[in-house]
């Protein structure tokens, strides 16, 4: 059918749903979590998967392997979920039958279910001077691409696998940071190439918390300082994540990939730690990851890579008793295993409890305060189906009632799920027709409340 022919609101919600499809990946600037499980005392993974949906802002989740549990459990959340290829499969991967079975048996059973984005072939490979995991990396990558590829999923998962600061041979100042001699042209640059080819970030897992000391504690924190001065540029940077992330990008450009899109994969700071170490306490840990949230999506960039948001993933979710080496290695969660938060960083939703009782691990709601006489509001009810959600959003935004507050950068935007931007659409057209009950059914799918579901900036 040509274009002139399809009635104005048909084409405008289809116009809306190939911009939305066209967007997957345009993920910059979202706050996501490392769901790392090595612990005996954590909850199961769909009340976490539940507890980050409707009690967090967090909407993207990197898990450490493909456990089907973890998987299954995101499923109709909207959460974008990372999985990971454990190391020593990486040898294995470099065949496509291995891949091509890889992908029957972790991925291809739970997508498009589970919003799986991404899959991360191991973990800091170059750090691990194993000569066979090294050789094997982009190999694998490659394969496993390929059967993405043969699976038609290639449009939908991305590729890349996260490093450690430690492939910096020079790192000060920024403006100086080049890659390792060896790895950069015989690793580094056909895996950049690898990621350019095929549209995939380059993952770094900076930690201003192991780079600092006594005397830059307060640059490490975001906090007023000094800064520190890069004579070649003649910029002075305020905080050290722009410092190490300016040197990843320093390296990458010496190789002529300044073009390729950095995300952070891994960053964070502990709450506990030992008397030798500076800044383990919760205010440190809250002022870190609280001026990270603020500082990666707030469009500022760094000095070497100005007006940009950083997908950025927290490290860790839960504490891990079972972690080994110094204490902060089991005191870098935001909640502990009862999902009470650690510290206030403000990823709690307002409606959120701060205290969960710990014999129930399953998260509950705060009761919000009631409304004015008269003040309803209009939101999805529970359990509704994410495809029709998706619908009610197309169908009020493409009606051209104003739905910026629910587009990346809107107050709205956090938390990115089908189920929050919907009760956000819904309760927009709902009030402007006049807050009849007829006007929240949406087939069905709608619920009219007295609780405000309003929540930080964003305003129902």
């Amino acid at each position: 059918m040509d274009k002139a022919q399809i009635p104005l609101p048909t084409f405008t919600i289809l116009l809306l749903v190939v911009v939305s499809i066209s967007l997957i990946h345009g993920s910059e600037g979202s706050i996501g979590v490392n769901y790392g499980t090595v612990a005996n005392n954590l909850p199961p993974p769909t009340h976490v998967a539940h507890f980050l949906l409707e009690s967090t802002i967090i909407n993207r989740v990197r898990l450490f392997d493909a456990d089907p549990k973890m998987i299954r459990a995101f499923a109709h959340t909207g959460i974008a979920v990372t999985v990971t290829v454990p190391n020593d499969q990486i040898p294995y991967l470099t065949k496509l039958n291995f891949a091509e079975q890889w992908l029957k048996n972790n991925i291809q059973p739970y997508t498009p279910a589970t919003n799986i984005v991404r899959i991360l072939v191991g973990n800091e490979i170059l750090s691990t001077a194993s000569k066979l995991l090294i050789a094997s990396l982009i190999p694998a990558m490659q394969t496993l691409h390929t059967a993405l590829v043969g699976a038609s999923l290639d449009r939908r998962i991305q590729v890349s696998t996260p490093h450690s600061l430690g492939i910096l041979s020079s790192s000060s100042p920024p403006s100086s940071g080049k890659f390792h001699q060896g790895y950069d042209i015989h690793v580094l640059k056909p895996l950049l190439s690898f990621l350019r080819a095929t549209k995939s970030p380059f993952l770094i897992n900076p930690y201003p918390f192991f780079g600092c000391s006594p005397e830059t504690l307060d640059y490490a924190l975001f906090r007023p300082n000094s800064g520190v001065f890069d004579e070649n540029t003649k910029i002075v940077y305020t905080n050290m994540l722009d410092g190490q992330l300016d040197a990843v990008f320093s390296a990458m450009k010496l190789l002529g990939f300044d073009d390729v899109e950095i995300v952070i994969a891994e960053t964070g700071w502990p709450s506990k730690g030992d008397s030798s170490q500076v800044g383990v306490d919760s205010q440190s840990a809250a002022d870190y990851n609280m001026n990270l949230m603020r500082h990666v999506t707030s469009g500022n960039g760094t000095p070497l890579m100005p007006n940009r948001t950083f997908e950025t993933y927290i490290f860790a979710l839960f504490n891990e008793d079972l972690k080994q080496g110094p204490t902060c290695e089991r005191n870098f969660g935001l909640f502990h295993p009862n999902m009470t938060p650690v510290y206030d960083v403000g990823i709690l939703r307002s409606t959120a409890r701060s205290s969960i009782p710990t014999s129930n691990p399953t998260p509950k709601v705060e009761t919000p305060q009631r409304a004015p006489e008269g003040k309803r509001w209009c939101v999805p009810k529970t359990g509704a189906d994410i495809e029709a959600l998706q619908r009610n959003i197309d169908y009020v935004c493409g009606m051209g009632f104003n739905c910026e507050a629910i587009q990346e950068g809107g107050s709205c935007f956090l938390p990115n799920t089908v189920r929050a931007h919907a009760a956000y659409a819904m309760n927009v057209y709902y009030q402007a027709m006049g807050r009849h009950d007829y006007a929240c059914d949406f087939i069905q799918t709608g619920a009219v409340t007295d609780l405000d579901p309003s929540y930080g900036k964003c305003k129902y």
